[in-house]
C-alpha cells in the first residue's frame, strides 16, 4: 500500500539533519507576519484622508460652482485609480516587498525605472506628509481659538513640532500599535463626517472662483486624484501583513473602491445641498448659525484625518528608505530596526523629521504653494504609469499575460500620460510651472543617482526590489527544496533546481 503524501513529508522531516545554512528573509528584521487585513486596510484608507477629502471635495466642486461635473469627474478618477490598483495586484498576488511600487516596478522594467518609481514615491508621501501635517497643525489651531486660545508665531510653529513628535513615537511603538491609532482616528471621523451630510442644511453660498486657464475642471481633477491616491501604501507594510498576498491585495483592490464611494457620496451631498452645512461650518464657522460644538467637531474630525493620513505617509516613507537602506540604494544605516519594537526607526525618524520640516516651511510661508500641489500629483501618476507599464512587462516576462490584464494595463498607461500632460501644461497655461519641472526633476533625479550607484556602488543596482522570501523555518522540514540565489543568499526554489537542497 503506498503511503500518503502527507506521511512522505512527515517522513522527511524527520530524516532532515539542522542545516548549515538555513534561508532568511532580507526583511526579517521587520517582524514578519504581525498586522491583521483590517490593520493592513487602516493604512491604506488613513493615507487617503477620507473624512478630510470629505469636506474638501465639496469645497471645491461648490467653488468652482460644478457639482454636477465634479460628480462624474470623482467617478472617473476612481475608474482611473481602481485600474492602476488592478495592475499593482498583478504584483502583490505574487511577490512581497517593503518597497512597495519601487520594487514591484524593478521586476517589470529595471533598476533606472525603480529608481524613477522611487524619487516619485518618496516625493509623494513626503510630500503628502507634510501637507496633512500642516492642514492637521491649522486644525489644532482652529479648535484652539474655538477655546479661545489664540496660537500665532513661534507657539504655532511648536504644534507643528510637538504633532510631528507626537506621530514618531507612535510608529515608533509598534505598526500594529500605529495601525489601530489609525483605524479608531479615522473611523470616528468617518462617521461623523457622513453623519452630518445626511442632514440637509442651509446654502452655503461660496463665490464662484474662475478659472485661470478656462478650465474650471483642472482643480476638480487635481483634488480628486490626490483625495483617491494611497491605496498603494498598504504595499510598503506587506512583509508584516499576516497573510500578505491575500490581504494586501484585497486591501489594494478594495481601498479605491471605499473611498470611492464616499467620494461620489460627499460629490452627491455637494450637488443636492446636503454638504452645506459641513462647509458653511468648516468655512465660515458660526457665523452661518451653525452650532459652536458642530463647528468645533468639524474642524476635529478633519484634524484627526489629517494626522491620521501624516502618520500613515510617514510610516509608508519610512519603509521605502528601509528597502533602500536594505539594498544599499541608500546608506545602510537606514536598514536599522529597534531590536524589541522591530521598527525600522532610522527610517522613521528621517521620515518624520522630512515630514515636520515640510509642514513648518508650509506654516512659515503661510500656506501650501500651488506648484508643489501640481508636483506632487505629476509625481504620483508618474509613479502609477510606471507600475502600469512594470506589470505588463513583468506578466510578460514570467508568460502570465493574459489579453484583458494586457489591455487593462495599456488602457491605464495611457490615462496616466493624458493626465499627466494635462496637468502639466494646463497649469504651464496659468504661467505655473511645477508641473512641467517634476515631469524633467523626477526622471533626472533619477538618472543621476543610478549613475553614482554604477560607478560607487554596483552591487546595489543588483540588490534593487528586495523582496520578503520563506524562511527555512516557514517549511516542513524536509518539504522545501533551497538554493544558493543571485544575491548569494539561501532562498527557496523547485525541486527541480540542480543546486537544490532540501532542508
Amino acid at each position: 500500500m503506498e503511503s500518503s503524501a502527507l506521511a512522505d513529508a512527515i517522513t522527511r522531516s524527520f530524516e532532515q539533519n539542522e542545516p548549515d545554512r538555513p534561508a532568511m528573509s532580507p526583511l526579517r528584521a521587520l517582524g514578519r507576519r504581525q498586522l491583521s487585513g483590517f490593520e493592513v486596510l487602516a493604512q491604506s484608507v488613513a493615507t487617503t484622508a477620507p473624512a478630510a477629502s470629505m469636506v474638501l471635495l465639496p469645497v471645491t466642486l461648490l467653488a468652482h460652482g460644478m457639482p454636477l461635473a465634479g460628480l462624474v469627474t470623482i467617478v472617473a478618477a476612481t475608474v482611473f485609480v481602481t485600474l492602476i490598483a488592478w495592475c499593482t495586484a498583478q504584483f502583490t498576488r505574487r511577490m512581497v516587498a517593503s518597497g512597495g511600487l519601487y520594487a514591484f516596478v524593478f521586476q517589470g522594467l529595471g533598476a533606472r525605472a525603480a529608481l524613477t518609481t522611487g524619487v516619485a514615491m518618496a516625493a509623494k508621501y513626503v510630500g503628502s506628509g507634510a501637507l496633512t501635517l500642516y492642514h492637521g497643525g491649522q486644525a489644532v489651531i482652529a479648535i484652539a481659538a474655538e477655546c479661545g486660545l489664540d496660537i500665532r508665531g513661534p507657539a504655532a510653529a511648536l504644534v507643528y513640532l510637538a504633532i510631528a513628535a507626537a506621530i514618531l513615537t507612535t510608529l515608533l511603538r509598534g505598526v500594529r500599535f500605529a495601525a489601530l491609532a489609525i483605524l479608531v482616528v479615522e473611523v470616528c471621523s468617518l462617521v461623523f463626517i457622513v453623519g452630518l451630510m445626511l442632514v440637509p442644511g442651509s446654502s452655503a453660498q461660496l463665490a464662484p472662483v474662475p478659472p485661470a486657464s478656462g478650465s474650471a475642471l483642472l482643480p476638480v481633477m487635481l483634488s480628486v486624484l490626490f483625495a483617491l491616491a494611497g491605496f498603494e501604501s498598504a504595499t510598503f507594510i506587506g512583509p508584516e501583513a499576516r497573510r500578505p498576498m491575500v490581504t494586501v491585495t484585497r486591501t489594494v483592490l478594495a481601498t479605491p473602491v471605499i473611498c470611492g464611494v464616499l467620494f461620489v457620496f460627499a460629490g452627491w451631498a455637494a450637488w443636492t445641498g446636503h454638504a452645506d452645512t459641513l462647509v458653511g461650518a468648516y468655512l465660515h464657522g458660526a457665523s452661518t448659525g451653525v452650532s459652536p460644538l458642530i463647528v468645533a467637531l468639524v474642524h476635529l474630525g478633519m484634524c484627526c484625518s489629517w494626522l491620521a493620513s501624516a502618520m500613515a505617509s510617514s510610516n509608508a516613507a519610512s519603509r521605502l528608505l528601509y528597502s533602500m537602506g536594505v539594498e544599499g540604494v541608500l546608506p545602510r544605516a537606514f536598514a536599522r530596526t529597534h531590536r524589541g519594537l522591530r521598527t525600522p526607526w532610522v527610517a522613521l525618524t528621517a521620515a518624520a523629521a522630512a515630514v515636520g520640516a515640510g509642514a513648518l516651511a508650509f506654516s512659515m510661508a503661510g500656506s501650501v504653494p500651488g506648484e508643489a500641489r501640481v508636483g506632487l500629483r505629476i509625481a504620483l501618476l508618474i509613479a502609477y504609469v510606471l507600475v502600469a507599464a512594470g506589470a505588463i512587462a513583468f506578466l510578460h516576462r514570467i508568460h502570465e499575460v493574459t489579453g484583458p490584464l494586457a489591455w487593462t494595463g495599456r488602457l491605464a498607461v495611457a490615462i496616466g500620460l493624458v493626465a499627466i500632460g494635462y496637468v502639466a501644461f494646463g497649469h504651464a497655461l496659468d504661467g505655473e510651472f511645477g508641473g512641467l519641472l517634476t515631469v524633467a526633476a523626477v526622471p533626472s533625479v533619477a538618472a543621476v543617482w543610478y549613475r553614482y550607484l554604477r560607478r560607487t556602488r554596483p552591487d546595489s543596482l543588483a540588490a534593487v526590489g528586495v523582496f520578503d522570501s520563506p524562511e527555512s523555518a516557514d517549511v516542513l522540514p524536509g518539504a522545501g527544496a533551497f538554493a544558493v540565489n543571485s544575491r548569494g543568499s539561501m532562498a527557496l526554489v523547485g525541486a527541480d533546481h540542480p543546486d537544490a537542497v532540501r532542508q
